[in-house]
């Protein structure tokens, strides 16, 4: 893994989130803006998108509202966290201002019965191979699977004390998304191998809702030895 100093400067980026009203991608645009970057909250109701904007924390960057085609062309680097069953639809309309960009993809394809959260299969393998089919001029990285949307959007917490593990197949994109994770307050972004493996990060998911719900906690995932 690139030691900090390796890593880019991605202070300047733009950070767009796609679906960015719901709870996850509300909670990465606050937790971004508190870190300086400026973000675009996407939405397919540019109205809400603007609402949300409005009611997170800035911290020391700013965060804006568009529509989803709107967010994806002004951003420079593209968060991806819409549910499962929106997102190749998403995808599908926004490709052409995606060209070109590096796509975080951090959606988990998962079914809930009454035994409780499990992986659904996904023709691709995973969303991300999903999204990389669905956009072939864009450099997608998978990452922030793991991250619990009530942390990221609870005050009160300093401190995420977590690692994301970041997947892809183009080095200097995955290199800018870790950069990006480690800018958060007490996040390490960890390199966990090429875009083929997203199918077990995303699955993993279901994992960790298991032990969150056995234990009343949101608990992310550390990485130790490094």
């Amino acid at each position: 893994m690139p030691t900090s100093f390796e890593l880019p400067d991605v202070s300047g980026v733009v950070l767009g989130v796609l679906g960015g009203t719901g709870d996850l991608g509300r909670g990465l645009a606050a937790r971004f803006a508190a870190a300086g970057q400026q973000v675009v909250i996407g939405s397919r109701d540019a109205e809400r998108a603007v609402a949300a904007a409005q009611s997170l924390p800035l911290g020391g960057g700013s965060v804006r509202g568009a529509d989803n085609l709107e967010c994806a062309r002004a951003a420079d680097v593209v968060v991806v966290a819409v549910p499962w069953d929106g997102h190749a639809a998403l995808l599908e309309g926004c490709g052409e201002a995606l060209d070109g960009k590096v796509v975080v993809d951090c959606v988990n394809p998962l079914g809930f019965d009454e035994r409780g959260a499990y992986a659904l299969p996904v023709e691709e393998g995973s969303a991300c191979l999903q999204a990389q089919r669905l956009l072939p001029g864009s450099r997608v990285v998978g990452a922030f699977h793991h991250i619990s949307a009530v942390v990221l959007l609870d005050p009160q917490v300093e401190s995420l004390d977590l690692d994301v593990m970041v997947v892809g197949d183009d080095r200097e994109a995955t290199d800018t998304v870790q950069a990006l994770a480690s800018r958060l307050p007490g996040v390490r972004g960890v390199y966990a191998g090429r875009l083929r493996s997203a199918a077990q990060v995303e699955a993993l998911t279901a994992n960790l809702i298991s032990v969150n719900r056995r234990h009343r906690t949101h608990a992310g995932i550390r990485v130790t030895g490094l």
